[in-house]
């Protein structure tokens, strides 16, 4: 829409198990990119968006954050300041809407700017099938260059196949005509997963979201429902559950600038991801 940051994008997922049995998925699937200051406006001048109510597209606070009154950009403003990182720019989130009321984000991102827009830091939202929810929060330098790549401990349980015992690695290339992420999960052998995002952006219209619900009718109910049956797969595979722990006390885990790992890691990052 004219005059709005907010967009919507097209595109792809893709995840690859590597061992000990080998298990890939891709789907398509299309994403909203809200300027959070920019949400009401856009609601009053969509006929097939809304915020806080039923529509065929709508976002709900409730299905983000931890549950507190707080508004999202207060929220993350919040995080932002405990963690020392600059901020009080523009904050843009991806992720899904609710479709015909109903929404599950296995990952939502959080990209928080300056007030002169450079990037300050990204914010990954990751919700599990528990009904559990947690965050990784990474600052981004002054002068970082796409791809932006970024670490973290893994401190969050979310694949019943997989244990909290591990690291990620992320290769993000910010919102713009195109945007990627790439995620690998590293345990103690190296590389067991890689997630990758990749969408070409368009413009917010009432007819680009009637086109997405074509192209994607229930988009969320499919998300929920592939991730159990990738799920079945990957159990006939042989691949056993992991017990789960109990969720971290604190709901943010902080994470450092990935250009600080040797360069031996970043070259496998890259062969890992092509």
């Amino acid at each position: 829409m004219p005059g709005f940051h907010s967009s919507l994008y097209f595109g792809s997922v893709m995840h690859h198990r590597l061992r000990p049995r080998e298990h890939r998925l891709r789907y398509g699937i299309f994403y909203l990119l809200l300027d959070l200051d920019e949400i009401d406006a856009l609601a009053d001048r969509l006929r097939l968006f809304s915020h806080n109510r039923f529509n065929l597209f709508s976002l709900h606070d409730a299905d983000h954050g931890e549950g507190t009154a707080i508004s999202p950009r207060d929220r993350i403003e919040q995080h932002l300041q405990e963690a020392g990182i600059e901020s009080n720019g523009p904050i843009r989130l991806l992720a899904m809407p609710r479709i015909l009321g109903y929404a599950f984000n296995p990952l939502s991102i959080y990209f928080c700017h300056r007030r002169d827009n450079s990037l300050s830091a990204i914010f990954y939202e990751v919700n599990n099938t528990f009904g559990q929810r947690h965050n990784y929060l990474i600052p981004v330098p002054r002068d970082a260059k796409a791809p932006i790549r970024q670490e973290s401990r893994k401190s969050f349980y979310v694949s019943p196949f997989m244990t909290t015992d591990m690291a990620y690695s992320f290769s993000v290339v910010p919102p713009g005509k195109n945007l990627s992420v790439s995620v690998i999960g590293r345990d103690s052998q190296g590389p067991l997963i890689v997630a990758r995002l990749s969408a070409t952006r368009q413009d917010l219209t009432d007819a680009a979201l009637a086109r997405a619900f074509c192209a994607y009718p229930l988009l969320t109910l499919k998300v929920i429902a592939g991730i159990y049956w990738e799920a079945f797969r990957i159990w006939l595979k042989g691949i056993r559950l992991q017990e789960r722990p109990a969720p971290p006390v604190r709901p943010v885990t902080l994470g450092r600038d990935g250009d600080a790992a040797n360069t031996g890691s970043r070259k496998d990052a890259t062969n890992v991801l092509r």
